[in-house]
Protein backbone atom coordinates (compact mmCIF):
# COMPACT_ATOMS: atom_id res chain seq x y z
CA UNK A 1 0.00 0.00 0.00
CA UNK A 2 1.42 3.13 -0.64
CA UNK A 3 0.20 6.34 0.76
CA UNK A 4 0.36 8.75 -1.83
CA UNK A 5 -2.56 6.35 -3.52
CA UNK A 6 -4.84 6.70 -0.89
CA UNK A 7 -7.83 8.91 -1.36
CA UNK A 8 -10.54 9.89 0.97
CA UNK A 9 -14.09 8.84 1.75
CA UNK A 10 -16.02 11.50 1.88
CA UNK A 11 -14.92 14.89 0.15
CA UNK A 12 -14.24 18.27 1.95
CA UNK A 13 -16.90 20.07 3.17
CA UNK A 14 -17.25 23.67 1.93
CA UNK A 15 -17.08 26.30 4.61
CA UNK A 16 -19.33 29.03 3.61
CA UNK A 17 -18.71 32.59 5.04
CA UNK A 18 -21.65 34.82 5.34
CA UNK A 19 -19.72 37.77 5.42
CA UNK A 20 -16.63 39.11 5.63
CA UNK A 21 -15.80 41.49 8.65
CA UNK A 22 -12.90 43.38 10.23
CA UNK A 23 -10.16 41.99 12.89
CA UNK A 24 -13.57 41.76 15.39
CA UNK A 25 -16.19 39.95 12.88
CA UNK A 26 -14.31 37.49 10.51
CA UNK A 27 -16.07 34.32 11.74
CA UNK A 28 -19.80 35.53 11.82
CA UNK A 29 -19.59 39.55 11.16
CA UNK A 30 -21.54 40.16 14.00
CA UNK A 31 -24.27 37.89 13.16
CA UNK A 32 -24.44 35.02 15.92
CA UNK A 33 -24.80 31.77 14.48
CA UNK A 34 -26.51 30.00 12.15
CA UNK A 35 -30.04 30.54 10.91
CA UNK A 36 -32.68 32.84 9.20
CA UNK A 37 -31.33 36.05 11.42
CA UNK A 38 -27.87 35.48 10.07
CA UNK A 39 -28.61 35.57 6.63
CA UNK A 40 -28.55 38.51 4.19
CA UNK A 41 -31.70 39.49 3.08
CA UNK A 42 -34.20 37.67 5.08
CA UNK A 43 -34.77 39.62 8.34
CA UNK A 44 -38.23 38.55 10.36
CA UNK A 45 -39.98 41.87 11.25
CA UNK A 46 -41.25 42.98 14.80
CA UNK A 47 -45.09 41.43 15.15
CA UNK A 48 -46.06 45.19 16.23
CA UNK A 49 -45.65 46.19 12.93
CA UNK A 50 -47.66 44.29 11.23
CA UNK A 51 -50.31 45.37 13.84
CA UNK A 52 -50.17 48.69 13.01
CA UNK A 53 -50.35 48.03 9.48
CA UNK A 54 -53.70 46.39 10.27
CA UNK A 55 -54.71 49.10 11.80
CA UNK A 56 -57.00 52.04 9.62
CA UNK A 57 -55.39 55.33 8.68
CA UNK A 58 -56.57 58.50 10.65
CA UNK A 59 -56.85 60.74 7.71
CA UNK A 60 -60.03 63.35 8.61
CA UNK A 61 -63.42 61.76 8.66
CA UNK A 62 -63.91 59.87 5.42
CA UNK A 63 -67.30 59.74 3.95
CA UNK A 64 -68.42 61.38 7.13
CA UNK A 65 -66.48 64.49 6.93
CA UNK A 66 -69.92 66.86 5.96
CA UNK A 67 -71.78 65.84 8.33
CA UNK A 68 -71.58 67.63 11.82
CA UNK A 69 -70.51 66.18 15.19
CA UNK A 70 -72.96 68.08 17.00
CA UNK A 71 -76.25 66.33 17.81
CA UNK A 72 -79.04 67.58 15.79
CA UNK A 73 -81.98 69.79 17.10
CA UNK A 74 -85.08 67.57 17.73
CA UNK A 75 -88.29 70.03 15.96
CA UNK A 76 -91.38 70.57 17.43
CA UNK A 77 -94.36 72.61 16.07
CA UNK A 78 -96.41 75.37 17.71
CA UNK A 79 -99.53 73.48 16.56
CA UNK A 80 -98.31 70.19 18.62
CA UNK A 81 -97.77 73.36 22.08
CA UNK A 82 -101.13 74.41 21.44
CA UNK A 83 -102.79 71.17 21.71
CA UNK A 84 -100.61 69.66 24.82
CA UNK A 85 -100.10 72.76 27.04
CA UNK A 86 -102.76 75.37 28.62
CA UNK A 87 -101.01 78.12 29.55
CA UNK A 88 -98.09 77.35 31.64
CA UNK A 89 -93.75 77.09 30.88
CA UNK A 90 -92.44 75.06 28.08
CA UNK A 91 -89.14 73.66 28.88
CA UNK A 92 -87.07 70.58 27.50
CA UNK A 93 -87.96 68.38 30.77
CA UNK A 94 -91.80 69.52 30.31
CA UNK A 95 -91.65 68.10 26.39
CA UNK A 96 -89.83 64.92 28.14
CA UNK A 97 -92.54 64.43 30.39
CA UNK A 98 -95.49 65.58 27.89
CA UNK A 99 -93.83 62.57 25.24
CA UNK A 100 -93.05 65.13 22.71
CA UNK A 101 -89.25 64.40 22.88
CA UNK A 102 -87.62 61.55 24.03
CA UNK A 103 -84.03 61.55 26.08
CA UNK A 104 -81.15 60.89 23.71
CA UNK A 105 -78.36 58.96 25.51
CA UNK A 106 -79.92 59.81 28.68
CA UNK A 107 -79.74 63.55 28.50
CA UNK A 108 -82.12 66.27 27.69
CA UNK A 109 -82.50 66.67 23.77
CA UNK A 110 -81.81 70.04 21.94
CA UNK A 111 -84.97 71.35 21.22
CA UNK A 112 -86.33 73.73 18.70
CA UNK A 113 -89.60 75.26 18.19
CA UNK A 114 -90.69 75.71 14.30
CA UNK A 115 -94.00 78.02 13.64
CA UNK A 116 -95.86 75.60 11.80
CA UNK A 117 -99.48 75.62 13.38
CA UNK A 118 -101.36 78.59 15.61
CA UNK A 119 -100.73 79.08 18.85
CA UNK A 120 -103.78 81.02 21.07
CA UNK A 121 -102.61 79.94 24.48
CA UNK A 122 -99.71 82.30 26.39
CA UNK A 123 -97.21 79.95 26.65
CA UNK A 124 -93.43 80.96 28.28
CA UNK A 125 -90.66 78.91 26.71
CA UNK A 126 -87.26 78.71 28.48
CA UNK A 127 -84.36 77.09 27.82
CA UNK A 128 -85.28 76.02 24.19
CA UNK A 129 -83.96 77.27 20.77
CA UNK A 130 -87.79 79.39 18.61
CA UNK A 131 -87.46 80.40 14.92
CA UNK A 132 -88.30 84.20 14.27
CA UNK A 133 -91.65 83.44 12.87
CA UNK A 134 -92.52 81.03 15.72
CA UNK A 135 -91.36 83.67 18.29
CA UNK A 136 -93.24 86.31 16.87
CA UNK A 137 -96.86 84.10 17.05
CA UNK A 138 -95.82 83.40 20.49
CA UNK A 139 -95.36 86.64 21.83
CA UNK A 140 -98.69 88.05 19.56
CA UNK A 141 -100.44 85.41 21.60
CA UNK A 142 -99.04 86.63 25.25
CA UNK A 143 -96.44 84.77 25.79
CA UNK A 144 -93.11 84.73 26.17
CA UNK A 145 -89.54 83.95 25.14
CA UNK A 146 -86.30 83.81 27.22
Amino acid sequence: MNRSTITRKNKNKKSRRIARGGARGQHTAGRGMKGQKSRAGSKKRPEWRDIIKKLPKLRGRGKNSNKSIQSPYVAVNLGTLDAAFTGSEVTPETLVEAGFVSKQAGKLPKVKILAHGEISKKLSVKGIVVSETAKEKIVKAGGSVA
